[in-house]
Order: structure tokens, then C-alpha cells, then sequence
């Protein structure tokens, strides 16, 4: 019975952690942060979300939009910044150990993924989810950029501002800024051109991201 009672105590408490987002006091605290922030969050949202902006160490520019399924993890001092008028579609996630920066007015597309850091999976004698993180250090992606969807951003990449990233393109080294970039890994296929005042924009079939 004794064992019983502490396997039920143990299920408990990881359904706690695990589930706290979903717990409708948190759930309430994380829609306030977000108002203070002046920002929007759609439900739901995943990871350790209210403690991160409670600390400072997550933060949210001013109208910024997180869709459904957003999952966002800064364990331990880790920081993620995402600034201002930014958007974020359903299934991103952003995972940073020590920090991941997100620029003013981007978007991030349906199931990208930027993180700062990769599984070790180099001692033989441990399990690969007991081995922890590396990583090549901060990843940022600069202001007014667009990733496609299903876009990875890996660790100690920059991408610089007003870039274009197509959709199932794999990021592993920085990006001028300026830049159309596609491909695993991605490369760089022509700066972004502007036409004359009033000129129309560049659809995506004209970008060559369909």
C-alpha cells in the first residue's frame, strides 16, 4: 500500500510540472504576462513559459502574436527574446539553453524550430537523454525576416535582418543580411532586391519558395 501511495504521490508531481500551463490559475498568470507585455498568447501554449517571464528571462516585444502549440523551453538561467509585432504560427518552438533572439516584426512560419543548442550523444555508458546539451552559442535571427514552414535554426547561427529563409531549410551557418536563403543546409541563393516606391511586393512563386 505504502508503495502505492508514493507512486501515486510521484505521477502527481510530474503531472504537475508537466501539465502546469494547462492548470487554469497558470493558465490565467500567463494570459496577464502577456498583457503586460502588451503581447497576445493563443491557447495553448507549452513549456516553462510563466516561470521564464516571471524571471525576466523570456521576453515578449509589444504586439507580438504566438499561435496555438507554441512550445517554448529556457530551462535554468536560459534566456529567449522575441521582439515586437513578431508572429509566430502553430507548432513553433524555440528551445535555448543560453539564449535565443527573435528580431522585431518576423515570422516564423508553421513547425519552425531555433534553438542554441544540440544533444550530446558522445559517452557510450549513458543514455542519450541523461548526456545534456552543447552548444556553439547564442542563435539569433535579425529583424523583418520570414521563415517558411518546418525552417530549423541550429546553434550559434545569426541571420541577419530582412532575410528569407524557404520552408524545410536546415540553417547551420549565419546568413547575411538581405539574403534568400534555401536548402539543407541552406544556402544563400540572391540578395533581396526592392523595386521602385509603390512597385508590388514578391509573391513567394517569384521568391521560388513554393
Amino acid at each position: 500500500m505504502g508503495s502505492l501511495v508514493q507512486d501515486a504521490r510521484l505521477w502527481a508531481q510530474k503531472w504537475r510540472w508537466y501539465e502546469r500551463n494547462s492548470l487554469p490559475w497558470n493558465r490565467a498568470r500567463i494570459h496577464m504576462q502577456f498583457m503586460d507585455s502588451e503581447a497576445f498568447v493563443r491557447w495553448p501554449v507549452h513549456g516553462n513559459v510563466l516561470e521564464a517571464m516571471r524571471e525576466g528571462r523570456l521576453q515578449v516585444g509589444a504586439g507580438a502574436l504566438l499561435e496555438p502549440n507554441v512550445w517554448i523551453t529556457a530551462p535554468g538561467q536560459a534566456q529567449v527574446k522575441i521582439g515586437k509585432g513578431t508572429f509566430l504560427n502553430m507548432g513553433v518552438m524555440i528551445a535555448s539553453e543560453r539564449l535565443v533572439e527573435i528580431g522585431d516584426h518576423c515570422m516564423l512560419a508553421n513547425g519552425c524550430f531555433v534553438s542554441d543548442a544540440s544533444h550530446r550523444y558522445d559517452d557510450p555508458d549513458r543514455p542519450i537523454t541523461w548526456q545534456g546539451f552543447e552548444s556553439k552559442g547564442p542563435t539569433r535571427i535579425g529583424d523583418n525576416c520570414w521563415l517558411g514552414a518546418n525552417v530549423v535554426v541550429t546553434s550559434g547561427v545569426t541571420i541577419g535582418e530582412r532575410c528569407v529563409i524557404g520552408a524545410n531549410s536546415v540553417v547551420t551557418r549565419d546568413i547575411e543580411p538581405f539574403s534568400v536563403a534555401a536548402g539543407t543546409p541552406a544556402k544563400v541563393l540572391r540578395k533581396v532586391e526592392y523595386g521602385s516606391v509603390g512597385a508590388s511586393a514578391q509573391t513567394p512563386s517569384e521568391l521560388g519558395l513554393t
